[in-house]
């Protein structure tokens, strides 16, 4: 599989409130990396040659890039909004492509099956009319217009209600899903999934969150997030085939399925397919 098309993009590398001098050892796309707080009290990244990586700091992260990123980390403006709880939540290492993980996250189909009585629940499977975009301007996937009924939507929800959804795919190996705000209705919840491709069929997942909740204590708030992705591992563990198809004949898409076809139509288009299968086994 070439990976020269996502060489120069940014990937999520370890979290800053937990950067020491120590270092974190870890690895990007197949190769060994070292994530510290140099002398200067910046991040820093070194690869398996000892040769430094273009780093920035943002949404709680270190981000890093193999390559020479012709641009800068992609924009979410919430991070930035007065009153917003900005949550870690931590990092869960998967057996999975990192495009994969990525599909999971636009799926919605699965909610009432995988997460039962929180995120979906049964008779309530059925996906409506939603709109899908490829958005030239921002080089972007979105899907909107997207409702569901959830049993408990946030950790902040009391009692079922359907919720509205908004995907944002801005970087292969990131998603951003903005989200119904029980606390604060006319706003959006913000969950990010900020996947770090460790090897084409490994990967580590760092979710992040910016919400409006000022009651829940943060422990619950990560506990809820992390409760919702460790039940998708064991699904993302198990798909056949590991790597994420990118020929529209290899699997058979549903009127559910329209986000992840935008997002392989995305991919392919850029040559995106570090993760991917492109043809039939």
């Amino acid at each position: 599989m070439t990976r020269n098309a996502m060489i120069d993009e940014w990937y999520p590398v370890g979290l800053v409130s937990q950067l020491d001098a120590q270092g974190r050892k870890t690895a990007l796309m197949g190769e060994p990396i070292e994530v510290r707080l140099g002398d200067d009290g910046n991040a820093k990244v070194t690869g398996g040659n000892g040769r430094a990586l273009p780093v920035c700091v943002r949404y709680g992260h270190v981000w890093a890039s193999p390559g020479d990123p012709q641009k800068a980390l992609f924009a979410i403006p919430e991070a930035d909004q007065p009153g917003r709880r900005l949550v870690d939540v931590g990092v869960v290492r998967v057996r999975c492509s990192p495009l994969r993980a990525v599909e999971n996250f636009l799926d919605i189909a699965h909610f009432p099956f995988v997460h039962t009585d929180i995120l979906g629940a049964e008779p309530h499977t059925e996906v409506q009319n939603y709109k899908v975009e490829i958005r030239e301007d921002e080089d972007e996937v979105w899907a909107t217009q997207v409702r569901f009924y959830q049993p408990q939507a946030a950790k902040s929800a009391e009692g079922g209600i359907t919720t509205e959804y908004m995907y944002r795919v801005p970087a292969p190996t990131c998603s951003i899903l903005y989200k119904t705000c029980p606390p604060r209705p006319g706003e959006w919840d913000v969950i990010t999934l900020f996947v770090q491709p460790l090897a084409e069929d490994l990967c580590d997942v760092w979710p992040w969150m910016a919400l409006f909740d000022d009651e829940t204590p943060m422990t619950d708030l990560i506990h809820f997030q992390q409760t919702i992705f460790v039940q998708d591992r064991s699904i993302l563990e198990n798909q056949i085939p590991g790597l994420l198809p990118l020929d529209p004949g290899m699997e058979i898409p549903t009127r559910a399925d329209l986000t992840s076809v935008a997002y392989r139509r995305w991919l392919k288009r850029h040559g995106y397919t570090y993760g991917a299968q492109l043809v039939a086994q």
